[in-house]
């Protein structure tokens, strides 16, 4: 529908398209989108809107820093058959973490599937862990309380996998439940809905076998360190209940990053929480090809 626009209206358009016009951004970006002079008069604000955003977008260094009005997105304008219309397009960091996210989720899929059978032996770097896992399978006794493992080394490695064809070949056939959690998915969903707190920290506490999969690769809070981590790991430490972890992070490396503002008292909380680790788990280091390149 066609508006009528007063004669003050159309002054007031055509003065606001002419100063906008002195932006030579502005001016390429009509031209680009080969506008008719009454078109871009018409959208003059909102074509200034969405340059602002390209060229915030442009200086951007991630999403965390995004000042966009939708955020991880800019108002893109285009033509198309209706005439010039403006769409919310995802930013390169954005379309980068949704790649991640899918690659992720399949990755998800494969490792929930696993089974020891499944293990590739080629890699011998990776062999020392192999035999320690199909030693603790064939040895594995509720009564025992045996320890976990702390596995760290190079990102792709597949630590995630191996765990995994562990802990699937021990509940298909020794009836084990277990939860494999990714760590820092945990914490951003106890943070977006607090009411799972409870039931969380129950589950995962009790659990027969529990891994934590990719410690130290979250942002450290004392909540995160001490509440959820803390809570965790003090309760299956006080049950000797079975405990994994998964981290690119040496034991050392780990308690740095726990220790967060280098204080005294911060320190001394990292420690506690490596102390626990270190009761529930055996450390192994695993340097190997990286697969998922």
């Amino acid at each position: 529908m066609n508006i009528k626009l007063t004669n003050k209206q159309r002054n007031e358009l055509e003065l606001n398209y002419k100063k906008a016009l002195e932006n030579p951004n502005f001016k390429k970006l009509i031209n680009s989108l080969k506008l008719e002079e009454k078109v871009a008069m018409k959208n003059t604000t909102k074509l200034e809107d969405s340059l602002n955003e390209m060229i915030t977008c442009s200086k951007c260094k991630g999403i965390y820093e995004c000042k966009n009005t939708y955020k991880g997105h800019l108002i893109k304008p285009s033509m198309t058959e209706e005439g010039l219309v403006f769409s919310y397009t995802p930013c390169k960091y954005t379309i980068e973490e949704q790649k991640s996210k899918n690659a992720k989720l399949s990755e998800k899929e494969i490792n929930s599937k696993a089974r020891m059978k499944d293990i590739d032996i080629k890699d011998k770097q990776r062999m020392h862990v192999i035999k320690w896992l199909d030693k603790f399978y064939s040895n594995f006794n509720f009564k025992d309380k045996p320890k976990g493992l702390y596995l760290y080394g190079n990102f792709g490695s597949g630590k995630t996998f191996l765990i995994n064809a562990l802990l699937n070949e021990l509940r298909e056939k020794k009836n084990v439940n277990y939860d494999l959690i990714y760590y820092p998915e945990i914490l951003r969903d106890l943070k977006a809905d607090w009411d799972l707190y409870d039931a969380k920290m129950v589950e995962y506490s009790k659990i027969d076998i529990l891994c934590i999969d990719d410690i130290g690769a979250e942002k450290v809070s004392d909540w995160s360190r001490d509440e959820v981590l803390g809570t965790i790991l003090q309760s299956r430490m006080n049950e000797g209940l079975t405990t994994f972890f998964t981290s690119n992070l040496s034991l050392e490396e780990l308690e740095t990053h726990f220790a967060m503002s280098k204080t005294a008292e911060d320190k001394i909380k990292a420690r506690r929480i490596m102390e626990r680790i270190k009761q529930l788990s055996i450390p192994m280091e695993m340097i190997a090809e990286n697969k998922r390149n």
